[in-house]
């Protein structure tokens, strides 16, 4: 544990830095083999199939189903904000890093499986929003134990393309995830009692397939990953107690590393805005562009593609021009793709010559957007990770979750509020374009208070008071 020193005593390093000068290939595998059973929620449950099918006319109607999603979400962020903070410290100090990674992706997964029971009727809306809300809520407490361990299985020369590489394999996953939804349930190649429509029971089975999936690969990391050393008393101090350090650690980081804290709150906000993407991008697809759920689910596998691609090649440059320029360029890629996609809806155009359908609009810019997403969000894990002091890592990425779950109501309200001021404004069923406006609003604010923060190269390794 660091201790907080005296101004020009020697800056410690970061526990990258002071971590193992080689990193072994099969942890990195069992590692990312997490991202890629995580697909099964993020893109499965959270993106394309099971919220397509939640904010569908069996529940109410896409905008009024929108809109209840959205608040749902937006409640989680509030919860994860209040109780996430102090879930890294304590794991870091108790030695159960692994531990509660093991335990918060249980749980996802048997919250995931629970949504088998949400049938298509209007009065199952609530519960179902509500078991993918606290999925979310579990799997952002997952998340911090996961990407702490980044600094466990990465050397500095190759923490960005480690990173990238994760985010990659949880695109990948996401395909084939994808392609079995489609061929088992959605569009099936075959007959099965899975296969059945009656009261959507295809569906409500995805969701227990994709319970399975994230469970099964989930395990490597488990088994592969060596827990942390019980390093410290912090992990003995009362929950309440464990505020009071988290307070007395974020004022020490602010003292001798301002830029870590300008960048958790920078990255908050942007972070949201890349969530959001992603959360109501098949909605999108479906309430605005008139998707059917198969071509919503086609879209997704070709989307995976190009996010696995683009993640990749930003872990690429992130080793070569740092984090932070992978980062804006980004999302300056995902402003102008959004900003194209709200202007020109779903309407028909004729460019050049040339008929232009409102379908060819998302497919074309919604590729784009999916292209971007992934090297800011690998970035900025290797970002933090670059920039944690040694033994803390899991503490930091908790204050990652916790400032980024602080504003997680950001773009869901404003996606709503943007949905609900339109409303009463265009034809029914046109509302929901506009909030594309409320996303974007955020991504917008995350640029621009990112831009006058320092690379990790140029910032210092923040000194920490122990327990």
């Amino acid at each position: 544990m660091n201790t907080a020193s005296a101004p020009g005593a020697m800056q410690p390093a970061s526990e990258l830095e002071s971590g193992h000068h080689a990193s072994s290939k099969g942890r990195i595998l069992a590692w990312a083999s997490w991202d890629w059973g995580s697909a099964a929620f993020n893109a499965v449950m959270t993106t394309f199939v099971f919220t397509v099918y939640l904010t569908s006319s069996a529940f109410g109607g896409e905008d009024q189903a929108s809109a209840v999603l959205g608040g749902a979400l937006a409640v989680a962020g509030f919860a994860i904000a209040v109780l996430a903070p102090v879930t890294g410290q304590r794991s870091d100090a108790g030695g159960r890093r692994k531990l509660w990674l093991g335990i918060n992706t249980a749980a996802v997964a048997i919250l995931t499986a629970l949504c088998f029971f949400v049938f298509p009727r209007p009065e199952f809306l609530l519960l179902g929003v509500s078991l993918i809300a606290l999925g979310n809520v579990f799997f952002e407490f997952a998340g911090v134990n996961y990407n702490a361990m980044l600094a466990q299985i990465s050397t500095p020369r190759n923490i960005g393309k480690v990173s990238g590489f994760g985010w990659g394999a949880g695109y990948l996953g996401g395909i084939v995830a994808l392609l079995v939804v489609l061929q088992l349930f959605v569009q099936p190649s075959f007959e099965w009692f899975g296969a059945s429509t009656e009261d959507s029971l295809n569906i409500r089975l995805v969701a227990l397939f994709s319970a399975l999936w994230f469970f099964i690969f989930a395990l490597p990391v488990l088994f592969a990953v060596p827990e942390l050393p019980r390093t410290g008393q912090a992990a003995r101090l009362g929950f309440l107690a464990s505020y009071g350090l988290l307070a007395r650690r974020i004022k020490a980081i602010y003292a001798t590393s301002p830029h870590t804290i300008y960048f958790l709150l920078a990255s908050a906000v942007f972070r949201d805005g890349l969530a959001a993407v992603f959360t109501f991008g098949g909605i999108i697809a479906a309430g605005t562009f008139g998707f059917e759920l198969s071509q919503v689910i086609f879209f997704a596998i070709f989307g995976n593609v190009v996010a696995a691609v683009g993640a990749m090649i930003g872990g690429f440059l992130d080793d070569r021009v740092g984090p932070k320029a992978v980062i804006i360029g980004s999302l300056v890629g995902l402003l102008i793709a959004g900003t194209v996609i709200l202007v020109l809806g779903n309407g028909d155009y004729v460019f050049f010559g040339m008929d232009w359908a409102g379908s060819t609009t998302f497919w074309v810019f919604g590729l784009f957007l999916c292209l971007f997403v992934g090297p800011a969000q690998s970035s900025s894990r290797a970002y933090l990770a670059r920039l944690a002091p040694h033994g803390e890592s899991g503490e930091l990425f908790g204050l990652y979750a916790t400032t980024g779950r602080a504003v997680s109501f950001l773009a869901p309200a404003l996606f709503t509020l943007c949905i609900a001021v339109a409303t009463p404004m265009v034809a029914a069923g046109q509302a929901q374009r506009w909030g594309i406006l409320g996303i974007m609003v955020v991504l917008l604010a995350g640029l621009l208070v990112l831009l006058p923060v320092k690379s990790p190269g140029k910032a210092s390794i923040a000194v920490v008071p122990a327990a």
